[in-house]
């Protein structure tokens, strides 16, 4: 039996003479790449080649919008109005079309990053679908064909489904889970795992079995998703995601761009 998945990484982190990751050499490694737009991480010099690059090498581009706050990377909470998280993704969604679209590229996905994510999916768990509903808008607006991102078993899924949105859920094999499928905060140590042996075992169960391992040994099960994140901003990422391929390859996963998965 074949399985199909979208093996998906963050990008274009890097600023001016600062570079985090090795985004070149990762993109022959992944499907979709989902692009710092300049206010968590990146700049103007970064976001246009980083998009060059994935356009050169087939990877499907997503943007990925996160909160203005370079120096806490976008993980750490901004409480802002609905209105301002819809028009936060609105600008950073118009800076990348400008640079897709001088390349003759096309956005395949939106991904919200770090703490704009999580707050967004905190909220929409504690019946506050506001965000959800603002991030939806801002999509919608803007090109209604976008695939937008949801963590695996998220109510963000629903929210943005109703409002006719194509929605892909993704899982994490590099982050340990909570038996709710929450993240582990990344401040308990472990909760961002960096043995990519370890990594590679659970990519594969999760692409099989659509299981997860929870941190405190509780088996997750039935875990629908279409996508897979594994972070980029670590040295072990190129070295984890050539060895998720050679696992993927033999274990009969074809890892192919969300376009070709979400109809």
């Amino acid at each position: 039996m074949s399985f199909k998945i979208d093996l998906n990484c963050d990008m274009g982190e890097s600023f001016g003479n600062y570079v985090l990751g090795c985004d070149y050499e990762v993109m022959d490694e992944i499907s979709s790449a989902n692009i710092a737009c300049g206010f968590h991480a990146g700049d103007f010099m970064v976001l246009d080649k980083t998009i060059k690059w994935a356009i050169e090498k087939q990877v499907g581009i997503g943007c990925h919008p996160g909160f203005p706050d370079m120096q806490g990377f976008g993980r750490r909470n901004l409480e802002l109005s609905p209105d301002e998280v819809e028009k936060l993704c609105t600008y950073q969604l118009g800076a990348m079309s400008a640079f897709i679209k001088k390349y003759g590229g096309k956005m395949q996905h939106f991904k919200p990053h770090g703490n704009l994510y999580i707050m967004t999916y905190t909220k929409a768990m504690n019946g506050d679908a506001s965000w959800a509903e603002a991030l939806g808008r801002a999509v919608l607006a803007f090109d209604p064909s976008l695939i937008i991102m949801s963590f695996a078993g998220a109510p963000t899924k629903d929210i943005w489904k109703s409002m006719g949105l194509r929605v892909a859920s993704e899982v994490y094999p590099d982050r340990e889970y909570n038996p709710n499928m929450t993240h582990v905060s990344r401040r308990v140590p472990g909760a961002v795992i960096k043995d990519h042996y370890r990594v590679v075992e659970r990519a594969v169960m999760m692409a099989k079995e659509h299981k997860i391992v929870a941190m405190d040994g509780t088996v997750l099960e039935n875990v629908e998703f279409e996508t897979m994140c594994v972070h980029g901003d670590n040295p072990e990422t190129l070295q984890g995601l050539q060895d998720i391929n050679k696992a993927f390859k033999a274990n009969d996963v074809e890892v192919t761009p969300l376009a070709n998965i979400i109809r």
